[in-house]
């Protein structure tokens, strides 16, 4: 048997060498290790099975578990020591198996298994485990510090913005309510991505099945799968995982971009409604005076990191045939990145709102009277006025203001108001309060204490 049959799992159909930059650019250990657990599990379950089935006996088995079991310890103490021939994550645990036990006992646990149902089983257990153990803690911690935020500064006024003019008066609490819903609405979404991807593919071959029989059920429940995925086919070749989890990381870090961009506004000096902590803050090489927040600046600008690893994917994906393609490698580094990404993103948002202060001065202090000409026209709609005529006779007001160069529109005297719209009476004034304009907006999802106390409870975890 030639040198290379005896590494690779592939070898003997090969007598010629594999050209050593084809092997390079062929091998995957070095970002697919990451998986060793769940590949050194996904055999331990699986030549579990083949041990219901007579292919391993009893004291095989034991062998085998035990040898797992300190190839696990030699990854987490940083022990294990890979060769120029191991592929992949597959390769190298197999080839290290049959050192500890013996090839004759390790060569039996890929028995009617592929590396095409392997790498798929190892890498929705690797997302399954990621998920669970990292990115869901962080987004509840992240909803929470928001929501916790919105509840202890529910009195501070600030302006609301469209087209980033000022709009209407908001509570800061609503703005971070806002961002709390977005967040929420993305966690459901990734439990639901969750729940399919957590479906074996385990048993499946190469693509048309296992030869022996194997109980597929007993491996999806020893490997903590809620199902089988029940066509072979797709088994070993589908990747709608990776694309929904790319895309969902896309998706959410469009939000976090959102968010941020907000808070690098509130942070300059020309608002100056926040202020960032140092912790999340970097100075200038050439300017003493400068207080950047780069941590906001990274976490808009990796969001186009992330859009861009899924599109790059996506175009690898688009025109393979059925059913497993060596294309399909590439999906592991990107989704990797955008998993690490999307982690350590909503850490740094976590830390940087939970840290930051609010200028609740410069936030009411920007509110204008301008800002109420809306209830100026809700004023007259409440006298009976359509709102189409109230509106504007409301504008014609904020012009008049602006003509004689007054302060707002609440300089305007009883008289220049009659003479706009007879129908104005002195308790138009009362209509000038920021308070009071935000408490009418008490219907769900408005800015009234009620209605955002309610969604802030409504979004607690």
């Amino acid at each position: 048997m030639s040198g290379q049959a005896k590494t690779k799992l592939w070898g003997g159909r090969f007598t010629g060498q594999t050209d050593p930059l084809m092997q390079l650019y062929n091998a995957s250990l070095p970002y697919d290790y990451r998986m060793y657990k769940a590949d050194l599990e996904g055999t331990k379950v699986y030549t579990a099975g083949l041990t219901k089935l007579g292919l391993i006996t009893e004291s095989e088995l034991a062998k085998i578990h035990s040898g797992l079991k300190d190839i696990e310890n030699e990854w987490d103490e940083g022990k294990f020591v890979r060769h120029e021939s191991d592929e992949d994550i597959h390769t190298a645990n197999e080839r290290r198996l049959g050192e500890l036990i013996g090839r004759d006992i390790a060569g039996k646990v890929h028995t009617g298994r592929s590396r095409n149902d392997q790498v798929v089983t190892d890498m929705r257990i690797y997302c399954r485990e990621i998920l669970n153990e990292k990115i869901f803690p962080a987004m509840k911690s992240l909803i929470n510090v928001l929501v916790n935020r919105a509840e202890k500064e529910i009195d501070i006024l600030m302006p609301g913005y469209t087209h980033l003019q000022r709009a209407q008066p908001i509570r800061w609490a609503h703005w971070l309510s806002s961002y709390a819903t977005y967040f929420t609405e993305d966690l459901k979404r990734l439990e639901q991505i969750a729940e399919r991807l957590n479906k074996s593919p385990l048993g499946s071959g190469a693509l048309a099945g296992h030869p022996y029989g194997i109980d597929r059920q007993f491996l999806a429940e020893g490997l903590g799968f809620n199902g089988v995925i029940g066509n072979s086919l797709v088994a070993v070749s589908d990747r709608d995982f990776v694309v929904e989890l790319m895309f969902w990381a896309t998706l959410f870090m469009n939000h976090v971009s959102r968010f941020s961009e907000d808070l690098i506004i509130y942070s300059t000096a020309e608002f100056g409604f926040i202020k960032l902590s140092d912790a999340y803050s970097t100075g200038s090489s050439l300017m003493p005076q400068k207080k950047n927040a780069d941590s906001l600046e990274l976490l808009r600008g990796k969001s186009g990191r992330v859009f861009g690893e899924l599109s790059g994917f996506l175009m690898s994906l688009k025109g393979i045939p059925s059913t497993y393609d060596k294309d399909m490698q590439e999906d592991k580094e990107p989704l990797f990145d955008c998993l690490t990404t999307v982690e350590h993103s909503i850490l740094i948002a976590d830390g940087v709102i939970s840290t930051l202060t609010v200028n609740k001065e410069k936030m009411e202090n920007a509110l204008t009277m301008d800002m109420l000409a809306t209830d100026l026209a809700d004023y007259l709609v409440r006298k009976g006025v359509p709102f189409r005529e109230t509106h504007s006779i409301s504008g014609q007001c904020v012009a008049l203001a602006e003509k004689e160069n007054l302060s707002g529109i609440d300089k305007l005297s009883l008289e220049q108001f009659k003479n706009i719209d007879p129908r104005f009476e002195q308790d138009l004034y009362e209509t000038f309060n920021f308070e009071m304009s935000v408490e009418r907006r008490d219907a769900i999802g408005g800015t009234a204490k009620s209605a955002v106390l309610a969604q802030l409870k409504s979004l607690k975890l």
